[in-house]
């Protein structure tokens, strides 16, 4: 006689373990997926439709665009966090994000990013409206890094309120607002500086990439580079540099993060000092800028 076989209580109890696992993992993988999503806001296409789509190159910008717009922008940052302006080029996403923007900030001064690709990105959005942060700025020696200084940083924001308030008259009155806040928090950031490096008497700083001339001008200090029009110094100049810091007691010399900086090591090695890092993109501008005036400050 044939006995049907029916499902026993382990299989059934197996069949429940599988399906349980199952969910479990897909739940992970939505968890897994969501993160990515979230990290990766600027490149995936996920904008507020309520809010106007504008782009910036530098993470900087981003502070003074956020400020001023506050929640009614959704920024996309070009250049990402660690990336040189030198040598960074677009994604394929950002290209796609930028069809979507409504403006453009494009710092304006001569960042050799925007110099390689700003007609690119145009002509991805004929559309999308150009503001230059430089407008009203003097450029110095060809050197792009305006925003390192608190007052350039205010013209920078004036121009970003006006730019903002050409695309969104309605809420020019609350652009307006917030720029004389953020004015007032730059003027503040100014006046803490002064004091911190007030009493510097070695105002001689030795740094690898020539990113705090602005900033330098505007506190009376002296940079003094390494790099020789953009390349690592040849020996000839590598002695020069060498017996430069140990005659006017320089102890430390800055170097950028984006940079390989090398040169600057051997350096410090030689004059029996120390390499220190300043972030010529960190996007903390207040707290950033605060930090590079004591480090120049305890460089003595």
């Amino acid at each position: 006689m044939k006995i049907k076989s029916t499902p026993s209580a382990i299989t059934i109890t197996a069949i429940i373990a599988v399906i349980g696992l199952c969910v479990l993992t897909s739940a992970c993988i939505s968890d897994t997926g969501g993160t990515a999503d979230s990290a990766n806001a600027n490149t995936t296409g996920t904008h507020q439709t309520d809010q106007l789509v504008v782009a910036v190159s530098i993470l900087p910008q981003k502070e003074f665009v956020q400020s001023i717009g506050g929640e009614n922008v959704d920024i996309i940052v070009l250049i990402p966090p660690g990336a040189s302006p030198a040598t960074y080029a677009p994604t394929t996403g950002q290209m796609i994000e930028i069809s979507k923007a409504r403006a453009y900030f494009k710092v304006g001064s001569p960042l050799p990013f925007e110099k390689t690709y700003l007609n690119k990105l145009i002509s991805a959005n004929r559309e999308m409206a150009i503001t230059d942060c430089s407008k009203g700025i003097t450029i110095k020696n060809n050197d792009p890094h305006i925003w390192n200084s608190p007052a350039n940083a205010v013209i920078m924001c004036r121009n970003i309120a006006d730019g903002l308030s050409e695309i969104d008259p309605d809420n020019a009155g609350e652009y307006k607002q917030n720029l004389k806040e953020y004015i007032t928090s730059l003027n503040e950031l100014d006046k803490n500086i002064k004091n911190i490096l007030n009493k510097t008497e070695n105002r001689k700083i030795m740094i690898f990439h020539p990113a705090w001339g602005y900033f330098a001008d505007d506190y009376d200090l002296e940079q003094i580079p390494v790099e020789v029009e953009g390349k690592e110094p040849g020996a000839k100049q590598m002695a020069e540099l060498i017996t430069f810091a140990k005659s006017e007691d320089i102890t430390r010399i800055f170097a950028d993060p984006q940079m390989n900086s090398e040169s600057a090591r051997v350096i410090a090695e030689q004059i029996g000092g120390k390499v220190v890092y300043a972030d010529p993109l960190a996007p903390d501008y207040h707290s950033n800028l605060l930090s590079v005036a004591k480090k120049i400050a305890q460089a003595e």
